[in-house]
């Protein structure tokens, strides 16, 4: 059985933030409920890595080591169901990192052991496998957390320090970076997500910074460099924009959550080491739910989903 933990709101835990710049609102988070415990059972993880919404609102996260696709209440943090698993089958994975949900409700996996995506309906059924392992172009290695804006799909690539872009039938369209530390270029690139106003934010994770694309793969700006500062990065991971286009990141090495402003301002920041509620070990990725302003943060290192909402200041 999952593991959830309900902070009533007049308990809730208020968790440590950075100082806003000048001219900008102080964001404050508190913890809400965890999701999730280690081992192989429904509602349990070995290594949880992304989210998606499904299109009925259920939160789904990917499993690497479980090899699963797992939905669950996104309120109550029950879990519902799963699809996916080890195996041989078709529709079975390898190694499930990167989700992403189109506006008909079809659900992309792309598996970074594999390198295949597979695309199912609304209902958890393969309709498709596209890509392969390779460093051609059309193929991934080592693919992270995907995105879809504008009827394409984005698919940032560890192995080939890449993004590759196809259309939403698998069919390869255009790539962009390379391995290097210059604009544009990448070193790991963990996420790459979009903002409200087709804006592409990619983690470099290698590189500790976040790097800005417009959706044909331009740069337009990047920000961070490797420290423990407000606005500075040691491996961050996973990625997730607000409502208000405000940027979350995630940091694997310094344990903690960022957010910053579309430009890069940073706003708030709270965690550290450790296993109690607002804390972290292993960090990856994270989504809003744009209706609530709730994020969800895989904690891969404690087997959880740490959930959390903004606070009154």
């Amino acid at each position: 059985m999952h593991n959830l933990r309900r902070i009533l709101s007049c308990a809730a835990l208020a968790l440590a933030v950075a100082a806003p710049s000048p001219g900008h609102a102080e964001l404050v988070f508190e913890h809400v409920l965890n999701i999730g415990a280690k081992g192989e059972a429904n509602g349990q993880f070995s290594y949880v890595e992304d989210f998606a919404w499904s299109a009925d609102g259920a939160l789904l996260a990917t499993d690497a080591l479980n090899c699963n696709v797992q939905a669950f209440d996104k309120t109550t943090g029950k879990y519902l169901t799963q699809f996916g698993g080890k195996g041989d089958g078709s529709d079975k994975f390898e190694k499930p990192e990167g989700i992403a949900v189109d506006k008909d409700g079809n659900i992309f996996v792309a598996d970074y052991q594999a390198g295949y995506v597979k695309k199912f309906t609304r209902s958890y059924k393969l309709l498709r496998t596209f890509s392969g392992l390779g460093a051609a172009p059309g193929q991934t290695e080592k693919s992270e957390f995907i995105d879809i804006h504008d009827g394409l799909l984005y698919v940032p690539e560890q192995g080939s320090h890449r993004v590759d872009v196809f259309d939403l039938d698998g069919k390869f369209k255009f790539l962009f970076g390379k391995q290097g530390n210059g604009p544009g270029e990448f070193l790991k690139p963990e996420a790459a997500k979009f903002n409200s106003k087709g804006m592409l934010y990619v983690v470099d994770l290698g590189n500790h910074r976040i790097q800005v694309f417009g959706k044909d793969g331009k740069f337009i700006k990047e920000w961070g460099k490797k420290g423990t500062a407000a606005g500075e990065f040691q491996r961050p991971a996973g990625l997730a924009i607000d409502k208000d286009d405000n940027v979350y990141v995630s940091e694997i090495d310094n344990n903690r959550i960022q957010v910053f402003d579309s430009e890069g301002t940073p706003l708030s920041m709270w965690g550290k080491e450790g296993s109690g509620d607002g804390e972290f070990k292993n960090l990856h990725g994270m989504i809003v739910d744009k209706t609530t302003g709730w994020l969800y943060v895989a904690d891969s290192g404690n087997n959880r989903v740490q959930v959390f909402k903004r606070s009154v200041k």
